[in-house]
């Protein structure tokens, strides 16, 4: 199953502690590169949040933000630091004193602030786990997000191969006239330079020119390249990194076949073929 690797979760966890919330979006990347912003209560659990990660995702930017609003309503063994807290009011005094009309303190700001709950007496292995279930809830809504955006890229890679098929039987179905042209081409330009050949001498050139502008192999693998696609997009693991080196494999047939080319009909099945090749090898970019 495809997978993209452009999704947005949120997710909303409530507590005695307050109200956690995790925002996860990922966006393309060539390695799973993840950026995660905590309030100092929960630096603790950052290596938790990594393997987790990578638990579930392999490619992708991952912006992670978690954002914790402390309830009100806090348990009754709380237990706040006095000193930290005259502290604070001091130097809110000093800013009020300095700078006209200062807005007022805010309380659950107050408890945000470093050093001000009593770490000792907070139960923080239940808030720590109480992050670490919701970054997993959020890491699930992420993937299914994920999954739902692939599995709409899976018909346009299908309409691609499915033209890149067409043409290359059209282009097997002109091989005879392909050749009777190429024929054509090298009497009219020995005849145009006044040279004579035995009948020996015109078939080995021929036989030449045939080898050189033969197309067969080319076409054989541009077969066994979309079979091969069609075979790693039903994988039921990451193939970001596979399809992209076969829309390489791909493109590089579609130009040996250009370079081939002495009759516009095969230069032109070249242009259509790279302009397919690279609308798949966009859609890649954006695949886990």
């Amino acid at each position: 199953m495809l997978k993209s690797m452009t999704a947005f979760s949120r997710v909303e966890h409530e507590s005695d502690f307050g109200s956690i919330t995790w925002e996860l979006r990922t966006v393309n990347h060539r390695y799973l590169e993840p950026h995660i912003k905590l309030p100092d209560a929960f630096r603790e659990i950052e290596p938790k949040l990594r393997t987790l990660m990578r638990n579930y995702l392999s490619r992708g930017k991952l912006d992670g933000m978690l954002k914790w609003q402390p309830s009100a309503k806090r348990p009754d063994n709380l237990k706040l630091n006095t000193d930290v807290l005259q502290g604070l009011s001091d130097a809110t005094k000093t800013v009020a004193s300095i700078f006209e009309q200062a807005a007022p303190v805010d309380m659950l700001a107050i408890l945000q602030w470093p050093g001000v709950v009593d770490s000792e007496s907070e139960d923080r292995k239940q808030l720590c786990s109480d992050a670490l279930g919701a970054f997993e809830a959020g890491l699930k809504i992420l993937v299914e997000n994920r999954e739902r955006e692939g599995v709409q890229l899976e018909p346009l890679f299908e309409e691609r191969l499915v033209a890149i098929e067409n043409i290359v039987t059209d282009v097997r179905k002109w091989l005879p006239e392909i050749i009777q042209k190429q024929n054509e081409m090298v009497r009219k330009r020995f005849e145009v330079a006044s040279v004579e050949l035995e009948p020996e001498r015109l078939a080995q050139e021929m036989v030449l020119l045939a080898q050189k502008t033969d197309v067969a192999e080319e076409l054989d693998r541009l077969d066994a390249h979309v079979n091969e696609v069609r075979l790693v997009l039903a994988k039921d693991e990451p193939v970001g990194r596979r399809l992209d080196f076969l829309m390489q494999e791909l493109n590089r047939e579609a130009n040996t076949l250009s370079s081939k080319s002495i009759v516009t009909d095969t230069t032109k099945a070249a242009v259509d073929l790279k302009v397919l090749i690279e609308q798949m090898r966009e859609q890649v970019q954006n695949i886990e």
